[in-house]
């Protein structure tokens, strides 16, 4: 770009050069012609003029060659003309001798001086016009560059704005893709544990089972009291392991949430907690919430286990509430403590998808690929996470957002 400008000012120059006017011999012939011209009318003029004005029409060649011809061909003009006054018109004429050498010698300076002033104010005008015409020029082809700039600017701007809207397309496309990536993870995560629950519970179980009933048939038997003192703890063994094992097999996967519904499931969820982690939790759920999608109880019955996991490991609270709303078209989840709250610049993290932990972060994406929305707010009074989702075609909400 730079080299296309000196280019185009080394064309302007040239441009401003050819311009001027030309400075051979044309010009002087010219200045040459108007001071005979002259000569010759004031000849023309002698019968009634006589001896008296002998520069009447030489004015016209001065004045006409400092306007038109330059400085050069003026003087020229100038003195052609005062020469050939002298020679022709001044007595006695037709010789350079001096009749009257006061009045003529005062005669010739006098237009001498008036043609110098003439040639001074025509050489001025002309430079002005020269100069005028120059900047007309050069302000006529900084428009034409400023045009093409601007032609150039508008069809860079405009590839530039296909680009970026190619590049918008491929993004959203990404997004979108590794937003589905993400819920076929989520939802093989989830198979996963309801495999694993079941296994827990049907196989490991029944091990488990079989086991006892051993043992139950060892205590009929002839025993040491060693023996059946390591029979009966054994037994008390076993029902503590299945006790877990089935505890385990219900966090993985709650068989409520798929029988009676997300109410009891989350009844029964925090109750164990608040054992486990001497929490108290209240819920706060209508009587009448009636049954949701499976993915959305799941979704919501995720978020409740995870912010309360977080509530134990990090808050320091006693106490905690979750509470859950719904009306035709939304449900509203909000799990709240009263710890010491969360750090601003974790908090920062958490609201970054790339920051954020992977438990929190796929509490987020579960909610986001069901339309809603999830919202922290924290202070050195607590934490409350709360997070909207609509009820109706959460799909299409969904693909609104990724648009």
């Amino acid at each position: 770009m730079q080299a296309s400008l000196l280019r185009e000012r080394s064309l302007d120059s040239a441009e401003e050069v050819r311009a001027r006017p030309s400075g051979g011999v044309a010009r002087y012939g010219f200045a040459l012609g108007t001071a005979l011209l002259a000569l010759i009318l004031r000849g023309l003029f002698t019968p009634w003029l006589g001896p008296h004005n002998p520069y009447h029409t030489v004015w016209a060649a001065v004045v006409l060659a400092a306007w038109y011809f330059g400085l050069g061909p003026a003087i020229l003009t100038t003195l052609v003309s005062a020469t050939g006054v002298w020679y022709w018109f001044l007595p006695p004429g037709h010789t350079f001798l001096v009749n009257d050498p006061k009045e003529q010698i005062v005669g010739t300076t006098g237009f001498l001086v008036m043609s110098g002033f003439i040639i001074a104010l025509g050489d001025a005008n002309r430079r002005s016009k020269e100069r005028s015409a120059i900047e007309i020029r050069q302000r006529t082809a900084t428009e034409k560059r400023l045009r093409a700039r601007e032609t150039e600017l508008e069809a860079l701007h405009s590839a530039l704005a296909d680009r970026v809207e190619e590049r918008t397309a491929e993004l959203n496309a990404a997004i979108a893709g590794l937003r589905q990536l993400s819920a076929r993870l989520l939802q093989a995560q989830d198979d996963e544990r309801r495999r694993l629950a079941r296994e827990l519970h049907d196989s490991v179980g029944q091990l488990l089972a079989a086991i006892n009933m051993n043992l139950e048939i060892m205590r009929g038997a002839n025993l040491t009291p060693e023996a059946a003192a390591a029979v009966d703890e054994n037994a008390a063994l076993v029902d503590q392991i299945s006790s877990e094992i089935r505890t385990m097999s219900h966090l993985l996967h709650p068989p409520l949430l798929d029988e009676v519904g997300l109410a009891s499931a989350l009844q029964w969820y925090i109750d164990g907690f608040s054992a486990r982690s001497k929490i108290s939790v209240n819920l706060e759920i209508a009587g009448d919430f009636g049954r949701l999608p499976n993915d959305m109880e799941i979704a919501i019955f995720r978020m409740v286990q995870e912010c309360l996991t977080n509530v134990h490991r990090h808050s320091e609270s006693d106490s905690g509430e979750v509470r859950l709303k719904r009306d035709a078209e939304r449900v509203v989840i909000e799990v709240q403590d009263k710890g010491k709250g969360i750090p601003l610049e974790k908090q920062r993290a958490l609201n970054s998808s790339q920051q954020a932990g992977v438990g929190f972060r796929g509490m987020r994406e579960r909610i986001q690929q069901l339309g809603g929305r999830l919202e922290i707010r924290s202070d050195e009074h607590g934490t409350s996470i709360k997070a909207t989702m609509p009820i109706r075609k959460p799909a299409a909400a969904f693909e609104r957002e990724v648009a």
